[in-house]
């Protein structure tokens, strides 16, 4: 697979080979085992930013579906729909990391709760019977319904 095609899975196939070479005894100046961890981390921060968005997105779908506030509705909402799309890209330069994102969200679930929750109960609010969101509703098109409507 190309730089051009998977970053995340061109990282991980270079770090490999990089270890190779290191084993097989090249007599080159190379610091080979800190250049290939140089360049996983580079994958890996793709990894992380991801995580980073689909939190992000969790929380504001979280207070969507549990606050009754009308004011910071449309920031919310513009802010799913902008990390929706800065996800979407990222997966376009790294769509070995599409298997991931279950997990992803879920862990992003198990924390976004809890903020939420907190962020909620400081404005006298408490957070909804919210399940688990599903990787469509999480980077789909999908918004919880308005309360009251």
């Amino acid at each position: 697979m190309g730089y051009d095609q998977d970053f995340f899975l061109w990282t991980s196939e270079q770090a490999t080979a990089l270890r190779a070479a290191a084993h097989s005894g090249a007599n080159l100046p190379i610091d080979w085992e800190n250049v290939a961890e140089e360049i996983e981390s580079l994958g890996r921060s793709d990894r992380r930013e991801i995580a980073s968005r689909i939190a992000t997105i969790v929380e504001h779908l979280m207070k969507l579906q549990s606050s009754p506030a009308a004011d910071p509705r449309s920031g919310w909402r513009a802010t799913v729909l902008r990390e929706r799309a800065k996800i979407a890209d990222l997966l376009d330069d790294s769509p070995s990391l599409r298997p991931q994102l279950a997990t992803i969200i879920g862990r992003a679930m198990a924390t976004s709760r809890q903020i939420v929750s907190e962020q909620l109960a400081a404005y006298g609010e408490q957070l909804g019977d919210v399940a688990g969101y599903t990787e469509e509703q999480v980077l789909g098109d999908w918004f919880p319904p308005t309360l009251g409507k």
